[in-house]
């Protein structure tokens, strides 16, 4: 099964979707937002993207840059402040049970459909 962590107003989340719609494969919607991953499922996901947290973090988003920036956070501290706010969470991530990646640009979707 195929698990899109999707944002519905992220235009480059919607067209992740869409990509993952379109392959005709069956999927999942996971509104991450509505419905917050656990520090578990995040670090599970980030070993599936192969990433560090710090590499799933959006650095441009206002909590980020008022609360976040300049602090000296290790990957466990860094997982939790995501988990808090899911909004620093980049997207789309498309997930299968072998591996992830984040859907920028969408080709990286269509790779691993």
């Amino acid at each position: 099964m195929i698990t899109v962590y999707h944002n519905a107003r992220c235009k480059k989340s919607r067209e992740g979707l869409e990509l993952v719609k379109n392959s005709g494969k069956e999927y999942q919607i996971r509104e991450y937002l509505k419905e917050p991953l656990s520090e578990e499922e995040l670090s599970k996901l980030l070993d599936k993207l192969s990433f560090y947290p710090m590499q799933l973090i959006r650095t441009n988003e206002k909590i980020w840059k008022e609360e976040y920036k300049n602090k000296d956070l290790s990957d466990k501290e860094l997982i939790t402040v995501m988990v808090k706010n899911p909004k620093l969470i980049e997207r789309p991530i498309v997930e299968t049970p072998n591996t992830a990646v984040v859907g920028r640009p969408g080709s990286k979707i269509e790779d691993i459909l």
